[in-house]
């Protein structure tokens, strides 16, 4: 597909910032108004005709210039989010630290950015601006033209601005050249702008696994001098930003590059020191689940973070269960135990909600119940509400080769059965025996009976 669109493009070097953008007209590119949503062109339509200037900005217009179809679509003008507000009966604005506007046009939300500026002397005030010690931003709300708001975008190939008006596309930051050059790139100083805000390191290596992109070398050299200052993410950001990572169709390649520039270990501590310890399986788990998730994810099925992100921790799960059973700890109390250290920790990281934690937990639980069939026992589970994602975990044990193969497929036949061949299938199963700790004797009391005074 980029073979094809460089065509479109012209060969010499395009402008560097700052300055005037580079303009590719209609019919030089191969982006058409037919794919812009209505809700996108309304909005764009409706600021334009109010005496603004407004573009539809950023990943919408990479993927189109990818032959891709864009999830959403952004807009960014230089009306104020108040403006904005007032124009669009249905809009709200959200966020202190970046201030942005939803505008919903029917089932579609828009989201509506006001050009940023730099931050310069003549900018400051607490209620506009403010960096933390280290250079992170606090707060962002100082507006600017477009030319400033290219800028401030994060990767060239993202300070791209499209008109559907006059279909032309707006270059500022030489973001043609890298797409063609299957590049992320940082926009301006690398290090600065990584510390101003950490997160972008992982937006690096998410597009990088999503458009099969390599990261520029200053880009990328940043990226392992700087991955710490992740700890100063608030773990509920971090949350949400694992999500991204791993939960669009690209979790194997993403999850390779997290651990290639360090950053898997400090979102996923535990388990990276799990993998240190036994990167044999471990590791074939763990590319095995994420294989699986992109899987479902391109075949349009559901996946839930819980499954993904309990696979993710099982092998930290692993090692601290180890612990608990040398104690001569039964395997229930000792899978207990491990699962509420390891959710704990992880917790620190990445804030996961407990409407995640608690069927994680029960997936986990469910790996010693799923042997246990005699009887009336495997008809019950099947009625359990995590069954599912409890069968499903298993079959992925059993493929990484942490078990020995034979469960999966007797749970497979059991739920393909009729009633009359499940009881067969249940009738002779011999029951696992569970480790029972054994009780110590009852110290008898050197007080003669009945004497309690």
């Amino acid at each position: 597909m980029l073979k094809k669109i460089a065509s479109y493009f012209r060969k010499d070097p395009l402008p560097i910032l700052p300055g005037e953008p580079h303009t590719i007209p209609s019919g030089d590119h191969p982006i058409s108004p037919r794919q812009i949503t209505s809700g996108a062109k309304k909005v764009v339509e409706q600021l334009v005709s109010d005496g603004y200037e407004a573009y539809l900005v950023g990943g919408c217009v990479r993927d189109l210039l990818l032959g891709m179809q864009p999830k959403d679509f952004d807009v960014a003008t230089d009306a104020t989010p108040e403006e904005v507000n007032r124009l669009f009966r249905r809009a709200r604005i959200i966020g202190r630290r970046f201030q942005i506007v939803h505008v919903r046009m029917g089932k579609e939300v828009i989201e509506v950015t006001t050009f940023r500026a730099s931050h310069t002397a003549e900018h400051k005030g607490r209620d506009q601006s403010r960096r933390s010690s280290k250079g992170l931003l606090l707060r962002d709300n100082i507006f600017g033209s477009v030319t400033e708001d290219a800028c401030r975008r994060d990767f060239t190939m993202n300070a791209l601005y499209y008109h559907p008006q006059d279909n032309s596309v707006f270059d500022y930051a030489d973001g043609l050249s890298d797409i063609q050059q299957r590049l992320i790139r940082v926009i301006g100083n690398a290090e600065e702008r990584y510390r101003e805000d950490p997160v972008r390191m992982l937006r690096a290596v998410r597009f990088a696994a999503k458009l099969g992109f390599r990261i520029e070398e200053n880009s990328a050299r940043a990226i392992g001098k700087l991955g710490h200052l992740l700890a100063d993410i608030p773990p509920a950001r971090l949350f949400d930003e694992v999500l991204k990572l791993l939960m669009h169709g690209h979790a194997l390649a993403t999850f390779r590059l997290l651990r290639e520039f360090g950053l898997f270990k400090l979102l996923f501590p535990a388990t990276e020191e799990a993998l240190s310890k036994d990167p044999g399986y471990y590791l074939e788990f763990l590319e095995q689940a994420m294989t699986n998730t992109d899987k479902r994810i391109r075949a349009d099925k559901r996946v839930t973070p819980a499954f993904l992100l309990g696979a993710i921790l099982w092998p930290a799960v692993l090692e601290r269960r180890k612990a608990f059973e040398s104690g001569n700890s039964s395997p229930v109390y000792a899978l207990q135990q491990a699962a509420g250290e390891v959710v704990h920790r992880a917790c620190q990281r990445i804030s996961i909600p407990r409407r995640f934690s608690m069927p994680m937990r029960e997936i986990w639980e469910l790996q010693l119940r799923l042997p246990r069939r005699a009887g009336t026992q495997a008809s019950r589970l099947m009625e359990n509400n995590r069954f599912r994602a409890g069968y499903d975990f298993l079959l992925l044990r059993e493929d990484a080769g942490e078990i020995e193969p034979g469960l999966g497929e007797w749970w497979t036949r059991f739920q393909e059965a009729n009633e009359h061949t499940q009881e067969e299938m249940t009738s002779n199963l011999d029951q696992p025996k569970s480790r029972r700790r054994r009780r110590r004797p009852r110290k008898r009391s050197s007080a003669p009976q009945g004497d309690h005074d």
